[in-house]
């Protein structure tokens, strides 16, 4: 039985794309839905579409690859349920069929397994274009306070199963790494990988969760899973949530802001929940680990060899920061040379 995601390929994808819409166009009829349009989103870790309707009310709806098991987006839907009951915070929410189920697994095409789907709530807002202002950079430090207060909250059943994020997820990455690092790293640089990647997991492996540092996260929370309204983001795409650092979840939204933003960034964390006093050499430590994952996923896709390529400049100049043992996160790097 093949996997129904299945895309090495330029032909697999656009066979992919095709069995994907059909499962989507059967998944719609087992909704009590009045829908308008549906319209293709993007094929990533899940493949999503955005379910339009006449009311003021749209919808997500995806098809999820092999990566998480039934148990898995269920726990997922049930987080996300939990951290809807605060009043500071507006998420995605699971919709359930017209039979009650949550998480269905649809019919394909013979010899394909069948994928799970889930149908969630629409959360409205708007990607964010440009350069982010003071205010928006210290409000996403609000939110994704607010989500580790709420989350800590959340009383987990016997049954929740979600991923966690530390030195052997890490690890599982360098080893996809290792297989594609050569299509736009060279060797110098590929030891460059190698020697920070030693240094985080040496790092992780010294610090010690608390409830104060460790618990539920959303572990995706770049600023393109952020939309906004009024000048407030609010999260989307929990795919990924699982266990792990707060400081990790931090990691991966700083990664894309200015230095002076990430302080905004902290500033706003602050402003619900405090950071230990030490807590810049942690935060760059998973700076550099979460940069080095971006670079993992993207590695086995082709169309992103040349912006990995483009990249190196300023990821290998963080790198010998970090490695150097010079504070980074606050500071403007200047991009260093690559063959």
């Amino acid at each position: 039985m093949n996997d129904f995601f299945r895309f090495d390929t330029d032909e697999e994808r656009r066979a992919l794309l095709i069995r994907a819409r059909k499962v989507a166009l059967s998944a719609i009829q087992k909704y009590n839905l009045e829908w308008d349009n549906i319209q293709f989103i993007q094929l990533s870790d899940t493949i999503t579409y955005k379910i339009e309707t006449s009311t003021d009310n749209n919808y997500l709806l995806r098809i999820h690859s092999d990566r998480l098991s039934r148990e898995e987006i269920r726990s997922e839907l049930l987080l996300l349920q939990a951290l809807n009951k605060s009043k500071d915070l507006n998420v995605p929410e699971g919709m359930a069929n017209c039979d009650g189920i949550y998480v269905l697994d649809i019919e394909t095409e013979t010899g394909y397994r069948r994928p799970y789907i889930t149908m969630m709530r629409w959360i409205e807002g708007e990607k964010a274009t440009g350069e982010f202002t003071d205010s928006q950079a210290y409000n996403m430090g609000v939110l994704m306070s607010r989500l580790h207060a709420a989350a800590k909250d959340f009383n987990a059943p016997s049954d929740f199963v979600r991923p966690t994020w530390g030195v052997e997820s890490f690890k599982r990455e360098m080893a996809k790494l290792e297989r594609y690092y050569e299509r736009f790293l060279s060797e110098e640089g590929w030891k460059l990988y190698q020697d920070a990647a030693e240094k985080v997991v040496s790092q992780l492996t010294t610090m010690h969760p608390s409830e104060h540092n460790y618990g539920l996260i959303h572990a995706d929370l770049h600023t393109g899973n952020m939309v906004f309204r009024d000048n407030q983001p609010y999260p989307i795409d929990f795919g990924r949530c699982g266990y792990g650092y707060y400081l990790y979840d931090m990691a991966g939204t700083i990664l894309e802001l200015w230095p002076k933003h990430r302080w905004m960034l902290v500033q706003g964390y602050e402003s619900i929940r405090k950071l230990e006093t030490d807590y810049i050499r942690d935060l760059e430590c998973f700076f550099v680990m979460f940069m080095i994952e971006n670079t993992c996923h993207h590695s086995s896709d082709p169309r992103e060899t040349t912006s990995l390529i483009d990249e190196q400049k300023y990821a290998q100049a963080y790198i010998r920061e970090y490695l150097n043992g010079n504070p980074f996160l606050f500071e403007v790097i200047e991009p260093v040379n690559v063959d």
